[in-house]
């Protein structure tokens, strides 16, 4: 099955980005730490071509620890600095700062030597919707400059943004490409809320994350839905989290939409754990 996906501001958002690569001295590229290879853009490493980059491995609060530090093991084995980053600790978005400042170094130094005149760095931050960007931006100028919301697509349209004299950020939209040719890959970000709830049955979505909850964190469905992990029919499985949780509709039948968007709304929040969603062997694998 092929997902499509592709508003028109996306489009357009890409050119954007092609002709404004000139103006910067390196990309910082945001990724979620729950599905970091999933939730990269595909259609942007064409684009950025030999720029330098800083990969942002953002919501690690919400990841698995342990595959985190494989994710920034796997970037590194390719030349490309990963960073994890809670958005609510100094201490990361001090790391962020820092590292931005060398990745921009260099180039600096280069002007210089020509006789150019000092200036801060310049980075173009890029990232697919609702992955974190505008609450980053926000928290590294310490104002509220980005919009902010739990949708997919809130920032529209490119600009500039001071780090205090450290560097110089290029906002710009998050851009999906226009198809996920991988089934599995749209899944993943439905699941954390990556593309809209709209775009693929809210109940299959849950089964597929159900089915991953099974295979490698067979523990939540217990502790959270007191459900052994052992069961395999779904219908069985989102009868029982069901009739737990209220999802009841006149006559005592169980609304399995209701149940899938709990399932997913405990995700997202947190409340099922730590969860990522792939790991590096996973993908390996995929594509040998």
């Amino acid at each position: 099955m092929t997902i499509q996906w592709f508003p028109g501001h996306m489009a357009k958002a890409k050119r954007e980005v092609e002709e404004k690569l000139k103006l910067v001295d390196f990309v910082i590229e945001l990724v979620d730490a729950r599905a970091p290879y999933s939730s990269q853009n595909p259609m942007l490493h064409k684009v950025l071509n030999q720029k330098t980059k800083m990969v942002l491995l953002m919501k690690r609060d919400l990841a698995d620890d342990q595959i985190t530090e494989k994710w920034v093991q796997w970037y590194e084995e390719q030349g490309i600095l990963a960073v994890p980053v809670h958005i609510e600790q100094t201490k990361d978005l001090q790391t962020v700062i820092q590292k931005a400042k060398e990745l921009g170094n260099e180039k600096l130094q280069k002007l210089i030597r020509k006789g150019v005149r000092p200036r801060p760095a310049r980075a173009m931050i890029l990232g697919i919707p609702n992955v974190g960007k505008s609450s980053l931006i926000n928290r590294l100028a310490k104002k509220k400059i980005a919009k902010i919301g739990d949708k997919p697509g809130v920032t529209q349209k490119q600009q500039w943004i001071k780090v205090k004299n450290d560097f110089e950020l290029l906002d710009t939209p998050g851009i999906l490409w226009p198809k996920f040719e991988d089934e599995i890959v749209g899944y993943r970000l439905a699941v954390i809320g990556t593309i809209k709830d709209n775009i693929l049955p809210i109940a299959d979505v849950a089964a597929f994350f159900i089915v991953f909850l099974q295979k490698n964190y067979p523990n939540v469905l217990e502790e959270r839905y007191e459900l052994s992990a052992s069961i395999e029919d779904m219908g069985e499985i989102f009868e029982h989290i069901g009739k737990k949780r209220g999802c009841l509709e006149s006559g005592g039948r169980i609304n399995f939409d209701k149940v899938a968007e709990v399932i997913i709304r405990d995700m997202r929040s947190g409340k099922l754990g730590d969860i990522t969603l792939e790991t590096p062997a996973m993908i390996n694998e995929a594509n040998e």
